[in-house]
């Protein structure tokens, strides 16, 4: 595909900031062709109507529920079961 600079095109950082999605999640999609754009040096362009066309289609929605994180939030106390030790047992 050659490179329209004629057209209306913005970079993934603000296509990001416009459409809400990750500036990676816009590279895959220009790197798998879903997106029209084109790449100058290090740097991702997006053509504002293929942008457009895109956020108009019905998408699945994400996974559901929150991600699992992995560590402890500092002001989350941990959670505490009297009445079992910390392998899960019953003292009594």
């Amino acid at each position: 595909m050659m490179i329209d600079l004629n057209r209306p095109h913005m970079s993934t950082p603000e296509a990001a900031k416009v459409s809400g999605l990750s500036k990676g999640y816009l590279s895959l999609l220009l790197r798998r062709g879903e997106l029209e754009g084109f790449r100058l040096g290090r740097d991702w362009f997006i053509y504002t109507d293929s942008l457009q066309q895109f956020l108009e289609k019905p998408r699945k929605p994400g996974p559901k529920g929150p991600h699992k994180n992995h560590t402890q939030d500092p002001l989350d106390p941990p959670s505490t079961d009297s009445s079992r030790d910390k392998h899960g047992s019953d003292k009594s």
